[in-house]
């Protein structure tokens, strides 16, 4: 069992490191535009401004403006506790708990899009339709990469799930992760956290008329999540847990930058695609997970 301090310590890291992985993405396309850009802790200052401000509401908008929002970043704060962080372990662990995990995201998009709809806004309606429409690929890939892990561990517990495959299959699983990564984020390829173009928005069209601490949530929720995604990549590929607690701090923390600088250049060097050619990349993931599951299922049965 995890001592009160420590798992104290994980939240506090959890709500104060998350922020600052958006900073470091725009301190890197701006680095690459030849640009000075925004600090690195830009968020959050907007998080503290925004906590400050009132709430506009629509008058279509039932109680469930304000709920989404707060649900979602409880089912993103949710999934961050069940991820074990190497020989830390989690903060809460149980033969299963992978499938809580899944549905705790699933529960984010949906109390997400459900917000985006009360206010009756036909852009945050066609920002709600590209999210589900693309999270039904970008959850298979994800489901078949937890498969691939339990294939290849034989447990549906997330701290032995997340025991590297050497190989090919390592390289595929972390390949079908990463393209996940950009789309649960919303990151390039798939969209533009910075346009200002209703029409082409997904994620961003949802949370127009979001505004004060509920767009707060929102953000910072997002911010956790790029957090969590980066870590799942990292841990599945990454032999963190045979390290000593020090060393796996610092291949975490080593693994983390480098994976959001990853981010950063994807972004500067990629354009984004039309609307037509993203379920081709997101099926080119899930192919990558599925056959690094095979790979796991060959292995195994050899």
């Amino acid at each position: 069992m995890m001592s009160f301090l420590e798992i104290v310590l994980r939240v506090a890291g959890w709500l104060v490191l998350a922020p600052l992985l958006p900073g470091i993405i725009n301190k890197v396309k701006a680095w690459v535009a030849g640009r000075r850009g925004p600090p690195v802790l830009q968020l959050y200052y907007d998080l503290g401004r925004l906590w400050q401000k009132g709430v506009v509401l629509s008058t279509l908008a039932s109680p469930g403006f304000i709920a989404g929002p707060a649900v979602t970043w409880v089912a993103i704060f949710g999934a961050a506790m069940l991820l074990p962080l190497g020989p830390a372990g989690a903060a809460l662990s149980f033969r299963g708990d992978v499938l809580l995990l899944i549905y705790l995201l699933a529960l984010a998009r949906f109390c997400t899009t459900w917000a985006a709809l009360e206010t009756g806004s036909a852009f945050e309606g066609m920002g709600a339709a590209r999210e589900v429409s693309y999270a039904v690929l970008s959850e298979a890939a994800l489901i078949t990469a937890v498969l691939t892990l339990s294939v290849h561990t034989g447990s549906v517990t997330l701290a032995t799930m997340l025991e590297p495959a050497a190989g090919a299959g390592a390289a595929l699983l972390g390949a079908g992760l990463f393209c996940v990564l950009l789309a649960e984020n919303c990151r390039v390829p798939f969209d533009d956290p910075n346009t200002h173009l209703e029409l082409t928005m997904i994620h961003e069209a949802m949370i127009l008329d979001h505004s004060g601490p509920p767009l707060a949530a929102i953000l910072h929720g997002a911010a956790m999540k790029l957090l969590f995604f980066a870590l799942l990549l990292i841990e599945a590929v990454v032999p963190v847990g045979t390290l000593s607690p020090f060393a796996a701090a610092a291949t975490l923390a080593a693994s983390v930058l480098a994976v959001t600088v990853a981010v950063g250049l994807v972004e500067s060097l990629l354009a984004r695609l039309a609307f037509r050619r993203v379920p081709l990349l997101l099926t080119t993931a899930f192919l990558l997970c599925l056959f690094a599951l095979l790979v796991a299922w060959k292995g195994g049965a050899a």
